[in-house]
């Protein structure tokens, strides 16, 4: 199949190829995003090296994956046990056949893996680079991984050998629900837009959760299949998850679990004190790592003023979610499809919205016709304990106004009613009343369908829909 919603990624990759000079481009994203696919569909016939580290796999695996990628080139020699020997290997078979005529790449994929402890990985590709790579203008190297905070940490912001080397850095995201939709239309399905909705609410936009998913099957039945019955695909892709991400996922699992159960967020004092951790240099390290592999957004809160520090970490994954919510400990094969019309479905598809809102800011804006508006976006929660006010989405412009957005998941018109309408005004009023901002207030409704004509809606001066979140 070709490559589907990524066209920004790949006209990206081919302006690197085009380029005169020698390139050290550095690709990450989380685990099944389709790092490797965009690779090798991109750029896979101008290859002269490939090779790939063994995930979960021992010191004798990525030694011997590293070798066995020798050998395909023709490398003749004693199995190499170091690092550094294993790149002056690669360079003298590479020197023999550069092409200057022709952009030649070399591409190591899970790079992450090779990192074993006290073998000096991150050294040797430094030397391997600097040394040798650097000094052809035809040579391309890419590194991709899984592990997306060993990327950043040692690779990106690498303080050795590799310091401000990557030429080019590259973090792939979960698909949108635009480049959702591209994927499935591709693969013939007839689903309409609120079926690929609510499949992005369980899978997420991840390109391989979405591949197994069958045309002719419904989002539910897709759904058992795949993830609620015991036997499913991916009812254990959770655990390996976190496993080919973290060296130690439990503390990262335990993050994720609690986060689950909080549908409005946590704050980092609170994160600590429900996991009964410190509030120090491990837990802020494991929520920039979740932050970093698209588990978990950081989200800014305002009381006076906006608060760039001691905001909310809100689960962002909805794989994650979805796992937590129906998956872990369930024992009925047919659950989603025996309850997806239940009090608990929809509780969860409301919830999950909120999150697709949330990850679909510039939509937003675009719909609200202010996307070349300076923005500044948060949630907000009441702190007086007799006024438990919450607002989902809160988009704060340049020119002195302020969307104040609910957001409403139904599967037809949302209604206003009275009592709906009252809490909407009080809300509004404790929003005004601790903030003291002097910024307009704009109420504002995103919802799937719209919102059912009569006069409470007549309030609302902005209301878009789901259709306006496809929007690319």
């Amino acid at each position: 199949m070709d490559i589907v919603g990524r066209k920004e990624e790949m006209a990206q990759l081919n302006k690197y190829v085009a380029s005169k000079q020698p390139e050290f481009v550095a690709i990450y994203g989380r685990r099944r995003v389709g790092k490797t696919f965009l690779i090798n569909n991109t750029l896979g016939n101008q290859m002269v090296f490939e090779t790939s580290g063994v995930l979960m796999g021992e010191k004798e695996d990525q030694v011997a994956a590293f070798n066995q990628s020798l050998r395909r080139i023709g490398y003749e020699g004693k199995s190499l046990t170091n690092w550094m020997d294993a790149f002056f290997a690669l360079e003298q078979i590479l020197e023999s056949r550069l092409d200057i005529n022709k952009r030649q790449i070399i591409f190591i994929d899970e790079l992450p893996c090779f990192d074993v402890k006290g073998m000096r990985f991150v050294a040797a590709l430094g030397h391997f680079w600097n040394s040798w790579v650097s000094k052809h203008d035809n040579l391309m190297l890419i590194v991709c991984g899984s592990a997306t905070s060993w990327m950043v940490d040692k690779i990106v912001n690498n303080h050795g050998g590799l310091h401000d080397r990557i030429t080019h850095l590259m973090h792939l995201h979960p698909y949108t629900l635009a480049q959702t939709e591209q994927y499935l239309q591709a693969r013939k399905f007839k689903w309409d837009r609120l079926a690929i909705l609510q499949a992005y609410m369980i899978f997420g936009g991840i390109p391989y959760y979405l591949s197994l998913i069958e045309p002719k099957e419904s989002v539910a039945v897709a759904t058992d299949r795949l993830l609620v019955s015991k036997n499913g695909e991916l009812r254990t892709e959770y655990d390996r998850l976190f496993a080919s991400l973290f060296s130690v996922p439990a503390p990262y699992k335990a993050i994720i679990q609690l986060l689950a159960g909080h549908r409005y967020g946590l704050t980092r004092v609170e994160i600590a004190n429900l996991l009964k951790k410190s509030n120090g240099g491990n837990l802020s390290e494991q929520l920039d790592n979740l932050v970093k592999c698209d588990f978990v957004n950081y989200y800014r809160t305002k009381t006076k003023k906006i608060n760039k520090n001691g905001g909310i970490y809100v689960l962002a994954d909805h794989f994650s979610q979805f796992f937590h919510s129906f998956v872990d400990g369930e024992t009925d094969d047919l659950f989603w499809t025996h309850n997806m019309r239940s009090p608990k479905v929809n509780a969860y598809f409301g919830l999950s919205y909120e999150r697709v809102c949330m990850a679909h800011i510039p939509q937003i804006k675009k719909a609200l016709g202010i996307a070349q508006i300076g923005t500044e976006y948060y949630s907000w929660r009441s702190n007086e304990p007799d006024r438990q006010a919450q607002v989902d989405l809160i988009i704060e412009r340049a020119d002195r106004l302020i969307n104040l957005c609910e957001v409403k998941y139904s599967s037809t018109t949302y209604t206003i009613d009275k009592s709906e309408d009252l809490k909407l005004r009080i809300r509004q009023a404790a929003f005004v009343d601790q903030t003291r901002t002097r910024y307009g207030i704009i109420p504002t409704f995103v919802t799937t369908y719209g919102l059912t004509p009569n006069a409470y809606a007549n309030n609302i001066l902005n209301s878009i829909t789901m259709d306006d979140l496809f929007d690319n």
